[in-house]
């Protein structure tokens, strides 16, 4: 499969993937699916949907990470308390950092996008091997329920630092750990969510295959659509509001 191809599958996922959470959430607003209802099977939402099981896993980890599903391990996943997937769920400080994290995350969108292409042709084997060990680190503290805001933030300052480029450095570092939002939002259900951060990690790993294989075009486009996904997230938790 060539760049471009890649690419544009990317995104169409990323669309596809949109649909399917609309639907889903318009389905529990208006009371077709409610509290405590088991959502269908994914093998069921991808013959409904039309969408692959890759695409089905991306609407319900975001639809998770906004609260309105939850698994219950061995059952499915099933429809949350419509209360709690309103403003109760943040603090009033949270709530202020909303608009904030959507305008940051805009930013990231087209510095680190360019960032991870032109660290895809400028890297060195001693900072790919830092992107690596630092998607690694967040490997570990998945596994051992650990805090990760810290280490999401190492990989993506050295994604940076890979462009060999001290302005997109000084861009990343001038925000610090915050520039992660679940840091900003502790009380959400995705600051701790194991299959949420899962998720998280295996965008951090595209990012990482495409600086690795030096492939710009992927680069870009993995690294945007990892930053869009979590957009999305936002955007959605904001309308809740």
């Amino acid at each position: 499969m060539g760049n471009h191809e890649m690419v544009a599958g990317t995104r169409s996922r990323q669309r596809l993937a949109q649909q399917v959470i609309d639907q889903l959430r318009m389905q529990i607003e208006t009371g077709k699916l409610r509290e405590g209802d088991q959502l269908p099977t994914e093998p069921q939402l991808e013959a409904a949907f039309g969408v692959s099981r890759t695409v089905v896993r991306e609407a319900i980890a975001d639809l998770r990470a906004a609260g309105f599903v939850r698994p219950v391990q061995g059952k499915g996943v099933f429809v949350s308390d419509p209360k709690a997937h309103g403003g109760m769920m943040l603090t009033p400080v949270e709530v202020k950092s909303i608009p904030e994290t959507l305008e940051l995350l805009e930013f990231r969108m087209a510095v680190e996008g360019e960032a991870a292409a032109i660290a895809a042709y400028r890297r060195t084997a001693e900072q790919e091997a830092a992107i690596r060990l630092a998607n690694r680190k967040m490997a570990q503290l998945i596994e051992s329920g650990e805090p990760t805001v810290d280490a999401d933030y190492e990989f993506h300052t050295a994604v940076a630092i890979a462009s060999n480029n001290r302005f997109y450095i000084d861009a990343l570092r001038q925000f610090g750990p915050r520039a992660i939002p679940r840091g900003q939002f502790p009380t959400l259900p995705e600051a701790s969510d194991r299959a949420y951060l899962e998720k998280v990690h295996a965008e951090h790993g595209e990012i990482l295959a495409a600086i690795a294989e030096q492939d710009p075009d992927r680069a870009r486009q993995a690294m945007r659509a990892h930053l869009m996904a979590s957009q999305r997230r936002y955007r959605m938790l904001a309308e809740q509001q």
